[in-house]
């Protein structure tokens, strides 16, 4: 079982930035961040590959999001800059453990731990 905590949530105005945190209890081979509208789906906003890592982003998010990993500290960190009101969310992160990935999982099920998540709210 592996415990991720994740920090950095707020309330920025459109424009602005926030940068989000997720350190995990364990092993990890890649870490994501999810994020569900209120009435919507968790989709798959990006992630990172910690051994070698390579990244990957929803076309929503590539540009304007950043994703990093820091394999020693088993930790993920989501730089979200030009935040649109549309990005307002809770955000979720997400871990593979149970298995060596060279790729993003860009699925749901591709991730074997979750976080609680944490409420990014841009207003206009």
């Amino acid at each position: 079982q592996v415990r991720l905590e994740e920090s950095g949530g707020g309330l920025v105005q459109a424009g602005g930035s926030l940068r989000l945190s997720c350190s995990a209890s364990g092993r990890t081979y890649a870490m994501g961040w999810f994020r569900q509208a209120p009435g919507k789906e968790r989709e798959f906003v990006c992630g990172v590959v910690q051994s070698t890592g390579g990244t990957d982003y929803a076309d929503s998010v590539r540009g304007r999001f950043t994703v990093t990993g820091d394999y020693a500290k088993t930790t993920v960190y989501l730089q979200m800059d030009s935040l649109k009101p549309e990005d307002t969310a809770v955000y979720y992160c997400a871990v593979v453990s149970e298995y060596a990935t060279l790729l993003v999982p860009t699925s749901r099920d591709g991730y074997d731990y979750w976080g609680q998540g944490t409420q990014v709210t841009v207003s206009l």
